[in-house]
């Protein structure tokens, strides 16, 4: 039986009525994160959506033992974070309707048309960084000693543009490196016992590769990527195929398939009748008025998320193809979250794949740069553990987006138009200055209040 570490600690969530909260609050009432937390506090835009995860949150099965952590919603930033020792932050700043522009001025422009990645990554850290900010700001004010822990999107951009305020106190996470490395080992018959000891994985947020799968001395990772089979078996195997994966010596992050295979994928999402953000509109249109209504919020809350899950990333599978039963048991997002979270508050040492300061890590990126790879944390924070040099492939795509995401955070931090568009023309999924033009001029016609930002 797992052991319980309790601190009786206070958990703030901003954006703690976005759909994964209960998988966060399901993972801190049982399991071996049961007592860590001892207070929970949503704290929404739209104070109804958190009033209705707390509905679902009270209706998950408690099998006993340790005492679920209360739960209260609160609606302004500064009622909820009196007394917090971390504060989780999954905000998407201007909701689903966003994302929709996002999606589609990149596409009325002739580019990519997707969440994190590209022109629609860029106009969604416009609007995600100054909204953290104050979050940051915030809590600095009143809470200087708790923790951030960003999984705001675009991750790895909003934990650089936070550092300046909170210092090392911010770290980044996302699920989707943790994913691969989990995939790929269960794959190459890999036991990590808990350790990144053996994995060599570098990139950005949204942008890496598996290097290396070390077990007891040997590199696994050759022996998967010329199996042919064995690549099947997963979703990244399927999802760059054999030949792609021979030469590249490497297993790249799944959203790497928007560079590898750019055309393929402007070509299947500008051909769909709706966007990924569409279809979660249209999903989860009456979703919240049910979790409200409903007798069983829990139940029709696991049923939608399981409809969520089984369409991501669906431009990069044929239509008769459905994601692993794996992927869509979840268990990534919460268990990151939460070893982070009890690393900081216990000292438990525990070694992730995060969004951390580059420092000396690769010479050939800032030193401020924020970096996803595997990091320690603990008490003290967390930091990047020792990797090897980057080939010059995978420097030359990480220097080339590194740029466009810290003029992205200028542009964001100090309301700088040219720094916008210099980060739109120099993305390399945007071919052509006129459409870098094109496509900052349609997010300020979706989003006047961006316009309205510029300085001077």
């Amino acid at each position: 039986m797992a052991q319980t570490v309790g601190t009786g600690a206070r958990l703030v969530i901003v954006g703690g009525g976005g759909f994964r909260v209960p998988l966060v609050y399901r993972a801190l009432a049982e399991g071996p994160f049961a007592g860590l937390v001892s207070d929970v506090v949503l704290l929404d835009a739209e104070p109804e959506r958190a009033r209705a995860i707390a509905r679902v949150l009270g209706g998950l099965p408690h099998t006993g033992g340790v005492p679920r952590p209360s739960v209260r919603v609160a609606d302004r930033l500064e009622d909820a974070l009196p007394g917090a020792d971390v504060v989780f932050a999954a905000v998407r700043s201007g909701g689903t309707e966003g994302r929709i522009l996002d999606e589609r001025v990149a596409l009325a422009a002739g580019l990519l048309g997707q969440e994190t990645v590209g022109a629609g990554g860029i106009s969604y850290a416009l609007r995600s960084i100054p909204d953290m900010m104050q979050v940051a700001r915030a809590m600095r004010d009143v809470a200087p000693d708790a923790w951030l822990v960003n999984f705001t999107n675009p991750a790895g951009m909003v934990t650089e543009a936070l550092s300046g305020i909170l210092g090392p106190r911010v770290v980044g996470i996302c699920d989707s490196a943790s994913g691969l490395v989990a995939r790929a080992a269960r794959a190459a018959g890999v036991d990590l016992h808990g350790s990144l000891a053996g994995v060599d994985y570098v990139g950005l947020n949204h942008l890496g590769w598996l290097r290396g799968l070390h077990d007891g001395g040997t590199d696994r990772l050759p022996g998967l990527l010329a199996d042919p089979l064995r690549l099947a078996g997963f979703e990244e195997g399927r999802l760059f195929g054999p030949d792609l994966l021979r030469i590249l010596g490497a297993l790249p992050n799944e959203y790497l398939f928007y560079y590898y295979f750019h055309r393929e994928a402007l070509r299947s999402i500008g051909a769909a009748d709706r966007t990924r953000g569409e279809i979660l509109r249209d999903q989860q249109r009456d979703l919240y008025p049910r979790l409200v209504a409903a007798e069983d919020p829990a139940a029709v809350w696991e049923a939608a998320r399981l409809e969520r899950e089984s369409g991501y990333l669906a431009e990069a599978r044929t239509d008769d193809e459905e994601r692993d039963e794996a992927d869509l048991a979840g268990g990534g997002y919460e268990r990151v979250a939460l070893q982070v979270m009890r690393a900081l508050l216990t000292g438990r040492r525990a070694e992730l794949i995060l969004n951390v300061r580059n420092g000396s890590a690769f010479p050939g990126l800032p030193a401020d740069a924020v970096v996803e790879v595997p990091s320690v944390v603990d008490a003290a924070g967390a930091r990047p553990l020792p990797a090897a040099p980057l080939t010059a492939h995978q420097l030359g795509l990480m220097a080339a987006v590194k740029a466009v995401e810290q003029d992205t955070v200028r542009a964001a931090v100090h309301r700088d138009r040219d720094a916008a568009l210099r980060a739109l023309a120099g993305h390399p999924l945007v071919d052509s200055f006129h459409a870098a033009r094109a496509a900052l001029a349609g997010y300020e016609e979706a989003f006047p209040a961006l316009k309205a930002s510029w300085a001077g």
